[in-house]
């Protein structure tokens, strides 16, 4: 399959656009990987996992259980890494009917959305609560991205919570 880049702008209400990437997690002893989806329109997280490994596998099992969840998106945007680019991500997401979108190399501000995810969740958690193993890890993150969805005001949606505005979306 050829790397093709398909880039979408369309984010509301009526639109299941979600994002996912991949960032490090440290902890006192190493790093986990952290595989997040988002509702651009919301930002709620409706989807994460970590894993030890940078693989299509763990990807896949977070956007599968996302889906479970809360539904088949209409799109789903990544960035051209090879856990989204992979044969297993690739043929999921045809199967399902769900429109592949990838960023075009250079184009950062594509996924503006996760990336205040990320730096909200690092700063505000991750660096000054150092995990001590991915058990650790993995709680403190179930408290934060609970904290994140369902009590943390973002200005980015008019000061409102991202739980209340997706659920009057979904």
């Amino acid at each position: 399959m050829s790397r093709e880049v398909h880039v979408r702008f369309c984010e509301g209400p009526q639109v299941k656009f979600l994002r996912s990437t991949h960032p490090y997690i440290p902890m006192k002893n190493g790093f986990l990987y952290l595989t997040a989806i988002i509702d651009l329109y919301s930002r709620y997280i409706v989807g994460w996992g970590i894993s030890n490994t940078l693989d299509a596998e763990a990807s896949l099992s977070v956007l599968k259980q996302a889906i479970k969840e809360h539904g088949k998106p209409e799109i789903i945007n990544s960035d051209q890494g090879s856990q989204f680019t992979c044969e297993d991500w690739i043929e999921h997401l045809t199967k399902e009917g769900i429109t592949i979108s990838m960023d075009g190399k250079g184009r950062a501000i594509d996924n503006i959305f996760i990336e205040r995810f990320w730096r909200s969740l690092k700063y505000d958690y991750v660096y000054l609560h150092p995990a001590n193993d991915g058990l650790e890890l993995y709680q403190g993150l179930k408290e934060y991205i609970s904290y994140y969805n369902y009590e943390l005001h973002h200005q980015g949606i008019g000061r409102r919570i991202p739980a209340e505005l997706y659920k009057k979306a979904a």
